[in-house]
C-alpha cells in the first residue's frame, strides 16, 4: 500500500485536471475533450510513467460519462404537484423567498415563492425551513435571459448548483421535517444565527453571521462593496484559515481535557465535515476541511501525501459529488489560490521577513487568479497587494479570534459579554470607518473590462511563465515584463478599434444608450435607467433593494472595460431614466453631466445632485444649439429650445452624425415636441439610420408626420418585457410596419449592440447571443 501511494506521489494534480475537463465538457461540449490532448503531451514531456497515462485518460472518459448522465438528468422536467424539502439554501427579500429543494429522488430545484401576506413572512423567518417538507404546486419556467452579455447568467447558475430549473411555486403546504443525520447541524445553524442576533449588537451580528456561520447576505452592501475595492472580500469567505484555527482550538482543547492525541485526532476527523456543514458549506470550507481530513487520515495510516495531492484529491472527490462547482466562482478562486501557494513554496522561502513573505503570498495569490476575476467581474482592485498584508493577520488573529469568544462568552450567563462589546465595538465600527475611507477612490480599480477566450490564454500563459522565471530565480525585471507586456496590450487593445460602438442597453422599461467612438476617443453614455419606486407596506420592502444602475448598467460599463465616461447625458428627470445615475457615478469616473434645463429641481434628481457634490464632475445645462465634435464624429443637440422644464417634451434630444450616417436620441418626446422638430429640423432628420424612439413607443409618441419625415432604417424601442403600460403601443408598431421599417424591442430583443464602419452597419442582440 505504501509503495502504491509514494507511486501516485505528486501525480494527482494531472488526474484533477483530467476529471475538470470531462466536468466542462459534459456540461459545454464533447469538443472540449480534445483539451486532454494538451494534458497527455505535457505528461509525455514529464516522462510519466505510462500507467498513468492510460489511468488519466481512463479517469477522463468514465467522469466524462457520469457527467453527461448527470447533465442530461438536469434537462428533465420537474414533475408538479410534489413533496419537495427545503435545503440550507434558500434567502427571503422582501416578499421572496428564494432557495433550492429537493424533490423526493434528491434532484435539486430552484424555487421562488412571493410571500401571502405578513403573518406568513413572520413565520417563515421564524422558521428553521431547511429539512421542511412541503407539498408544492406551481409552475416551471424557463431561466431568464440576461440583460446583456456581461449580465447574469440565470442558467449557468443552476448548472453549478447542479439544479434542474426553476419553479415558481403557487401554493406549498407544509408535510412534516425530514430525519436526517444532518437536520441537528441544520436546526443548530439557524438557532446559532439567531442566538447571535439577540446577543450581538446589530453592528457587529452581520460580521459575526459571515465570520462564524457563513452567512454573508445580511453584510451592509456598502461596506462589502468597500472590500471589493480592497481586495480583501476572501476574508469574509470561512477557509483554510478558519478552519486551521478552528482544528487547532479544539485539538488543543482535547488535549488539555486529558483526552489522548490519537482520540483527538479520530474526533477531529469526524467533527470537522460537520463544523464545515455548521459554517455553510461554501467550496472554500469543503476544500480546507478536505484536504486537512486526507492528511490526518494519511497519518493515521503512516503514509506521506503531499499537499498538492491533498487538495488534487479534495478536488477530484468534491466534483464527483457536485460536478456543476467547476462554474462556481468561489471553487475556481479557492483552488487555484490554494494552488498557487503550493508550488509557489520555494519562492516564499526565500523570505524570511514577515512584511516581504506577506507580500509576495498576496502577490503570488493575486496574480494568478487575477485573470479569472477579470473574466468573471471584469475588474481587480490594484491596492489589494497593500490592503491583504495588513488586513489578513488582523481579520485572521485578531478580528476572527474575538468573535469566537464572542459568541463563546455570549452563553455564559455573565455581564462580561457586554463589558467585552463596550470595548470591542467602537474599535471595529473605527476599523469600519478606516475601510470605508480609504476605499473612496475609484482609480484604485483596474478595469479593462472582460477578455475572451484568446486573452484568457494569453494573460494565463504570461502568469505562467512569470512564475517560471520567478522559481528560477531570474531577473525581476523579465518577470515584471512577462506579466505587465501582455496586460498592457490588453488594457489598450479596446483602443485599437475603428468603429463606432452604439449599445442599447436593456435597463428594462427604461433608456440607457452607450455610445464609444472611433478608437475609443470618447465615450458618452444617455440616461441610466432606473425604477419607478412606488410606497408599499413595510413588511414588503427588500432588504437589498433592486437598482439598475448597479446591477445592469455599471456591469455592462465594466465588461465593456470603460473606466472613464467623456459625457453622460441624462434627457430628463423621470426615475427610469436618471434613478441609476448616481450608481454609475460611484462606480465609473465621468468628466460632464449634461441636463436639459431647470430639470434638477425635480425630486428624483437629488440623489444625483448629492453624489456629484463628492466629484470633480461638471455639471451642465444642455439645449438646441448646443454640440460637439470629436473627430469625424459630430453631436448636435436639436431640442429643447427653451429654459422651462414641462417633463417629457424638454427631453434632451441628440442628433449624432459620422459621414453619411444619422441617428436620432429622442428621450421621452412625445407629440408636441416631435412636430416642432419636424418643422424646425426637417432636412436634418430625414433619412436616418437609427432612431431611437420617444416615450418608449407610447401612444403619445412616434406620430405619422414624425415616422415619415425620419424613415429610419431601423427603429428602436426602449421597453421593458410585459410593462404595465404597454409599451410599444400597438398603433405605433402598426406605424412603422406599414412603411416596412424594421423595429427592435430591447425589453424583448435584450441589449442591442451596433457597430457602424464607412457607413456600414452591423446589428447584434444578446437575446440572440445567448439562445445561439
Amino acid at each position: 500500500m505504501l509503495y502504491l501511494v509514494n507511486l501516485w506521489k505528486h501525480n494527482w494534480i494531472y488526474y484533477a485536471l483530467s476529471v475538470c475537463i470531462s466536468a466542462v465538457a459534459s456540461f459545454q461540449s464533447v469538443r472540449l475533450l480534445l483539451i486532454l490532448g494538451l494534458l497527455v503531451g505535457f505528461c509525455l514531456y514529464k516522462k510519466l510513467w505510462k500507467w498513468h497515462l492510460v489511468g488519466i485518460v481512463t479517469i477522463n472518459l468514465l467522469t466524462y460519462s457520469y457527467f453527461s448522465y448527470e447533465v442530461d438528468k438536469l434537462q428533465e422536467p420537474v414533475t408538479l404537484p410534489a413533496e419537495l424539502t427545503w435545503t440550507d439554501q434558500y434567502k427571503i427579500n422582501g416578499v421572496m423567498l428564494r432557495g433550492i429543494m429537493k424533490d423526493a429522488q434528491g434532484n435539486k430545484v430552484y424555487v421562488t415563492y412571493e410571500i401571502k401576506s405578513e403573518q406568513q413572512k413572520h413565520e417563515l423567518q421564524f422558521m428553521q425551513l431547511a429539512g421542511q417538507i412541503y407539498f408544492v404546486t406551481g409552475q416551471q419556467v424557463e431561466p431568464s435571459i440576461p440583460a446583456h452579455r456581461y449580465g447574469f447568467l440565470m442558467g449557468r447558475y443552476l448548472e453549478s448548483k447542479s439544479a434542474r430549473g426553476i419553479v415558481e411555486i403557487g401554493s406549498m403546504t407544509l408535510v412534516g421535517k425530514k430525519k436526517t443525520f444532518l437536520q441537528p447541524i441544520y436546526d443548530q445553524r439557524f438557532r446559532l444565527k439567531e442566538h447571535i442576533e439577540q446577543t450581538f449588537p446589530n453592528s457587529l451580528a452581520a460580521e459575526a453571521h459571515a465570520l462564524l456561520i457563513g452567512l454573508q447576505e445580511n453584510v451592509d452592501e456598502e461596506l462589502n462593496r468597500a472590500y471589493q475595492k480592497l481586495g480583501i472580500t476572501h476574508l469574509f469567505a470561512i477557509s483554510g484559515l478558519h478552519v486551521a484555527l478552528v482544528s487547532l482550538l479544539f485539538f488543543q482543547l482535547l488535549l488539555r481535557l486529558g483526552v489522548r492525541r490519537e482520540l483527538a485526532n479520530i474526533l477531529l476527523l469526524i467533527l470537522l465535515p460537520i463544523y464545515a456543514v455548521l459554517a455553510g458549506g461554501a467550496p472554500s470550507i469543503w476544500r480546507a476541511v478536505s484536504v486537512v481530513e486526507f492528511i490526518m487520515l494519511a497519518q493515521y495510516f503512516r503514509w506521506k501525501i503531499p499537499m498538492d495531492d491533498a487538495i488534487s484529491l479534495s478536488l477530484l472527490v468534491f466534483l464527483l459529488i457536485e460536478p456543476g462547482a467547476i462554474y462556481q466562482v468561489g471553487f475556481q478562486l479557492s483552488y487555484l489560490a490554494t494552488y498557487s501557494l503550493v508550488y509557489s513554496s520555494r519562492i516564499l522561502a526565500r523570505y524570511e521577513n514577515f512584511w516581504l513573505q506577506s507580500f509576495f503570498i498576496t502577490f503570488v495569490c493575486q496574480i494568478l487568479v487575477y485573470p479569472l476575476l477579470l473574466h468573471h467581474f471584469f475588474e481587480i482592485s490594484l491596492s489589494s497587494f497593500i490592503a491583504n498584508i495588513f488586513f489578513v493577520p488582523l481579520f485572521s488573529f485578531i478580528i476572527l479570534p474575538v468573535n469566537l469568544a464572542l459568541l463563546t462568552c455570549s452563553f455564559i450567563p455573565l455581564p462580561i459579554n457586554h463589558l467585552i462589546f463596550t470595548i470591542y465595538e467602537p474599535l471595529r465600527l473605527w476599523l469600519t470607518d478606516l475601510i470605508l475611507a480609504i476605499q473612496q477612490p475609484i482609480s484604485q480599480m483596474w478595469n479593462p473590462g472582460k477578455p475572451s477566450l484568446f486573452w484568457l490564454v494569453v494573460l494565463y500563459g504570461s502568469v505562467l511563465l512569470a512564475f517560471y522565471f520567478l522559481d528560477k530565480g531570474s531577473n525581476l525585471k523579465k518577470m515584471a515584463a512577462t506579466l505587465l507586456i501582455p496586460a498592457i496590450i490588453f488594457h489598450f487593445q479596446s483602443y485599437l478599434h475603428g468603429e463606432l460602438k452604439i449599445a442599447f442597453v436593456n435597463v428594462g422599461q427604461g433608456d440607457c444608450i452607450v455610445i464609444e467612438l472611433p478608437y475609443r476617443k470618447s465615450v458618452v453614455v444617455i440616461d441610466a435607467g432606473g425604477l419607478l419606486r412606488f410606497e408599499q407596506e413595510a413588511w414588503k420592502e427588500r432588504d437589498k433593494p433592486y437598482e439598475v444602475g448597479r446591477q445592469v448598467v455599471v456591469p455592462y460599463l465594466k465588461g465593456r472595460g470603460i473606466q472613464k465616461i467623456n459625457t453622460f447625458i441624462l434627457t430628463h428627470a423621470d426615475a427610469d431614466h436618471v434613478e441609476g445615475a448616481e450608481e454609475v457615478l460611484r462606480e465609473i469616473r465621468v468628466s460632464e453631466v449634461h441636463v436639459t434645463p431647470n430639470s434638477l429641481d425635480k425630486e428624483v434628481m437629488n440623489d444625483l445632485l448629492e453624489e456629484l457634490a463628492k466629484t470633480k464632475t461638471t455639471l451642465i445645462e444642455k439645449m438646441a444649439s448646443d454640440g460637439w465634435q470629436i473627430g469625424d464624429v459630430r453631436f448636435d443637440y436639436i431640442w429643447p429650445h427653451d429654459t422651462v422644464y414641462d417633463g417629457n417634451n424638454d427631453s434632451l434630444v441628440l442628433l449624432v452624425r459620422q459621414g453619411a450616417f444619422k441617428t436620432l436620441f429622442t428621450g421621452d418626446l412625445e407629440k408636441e415636441g416631435e412636430e416642432e422638430i419636424v418643422r424646425l429640423y426637417s432636412a436634418a432628420i430625414e433619412q436616418l439610420d437609427v432612431l431611437k424612439t420617444g416615450h418608449h413607443g407610447s401612444k403619445t409618441s412616434s406620430i405619422e408626420a414624425f415616422v415619415e419625415q425620419t424613415s429610419p432604417k431601423l427603429a428602436i424601442f426602449t421597453a421593458g418585457e410585459n410593462n404595465r403600460y404597454k409599451h410599444p403601443n400597438i398603433d405605433v408598431i402598426t406605424r412603422f410596419e406599414q412603411r416596412q421599417i424594421p423595429y427592435l424591442i430591447t425589453g424583448y430583443d435584450g441589449t442591442i449592440e451596433l457597430r457602424v464602419k464607412n457607413g456600414v452597419m452591423q446589428l447584434e442582440t444578446s437575446n440572440d447571443l445567448f439562445k445561439n
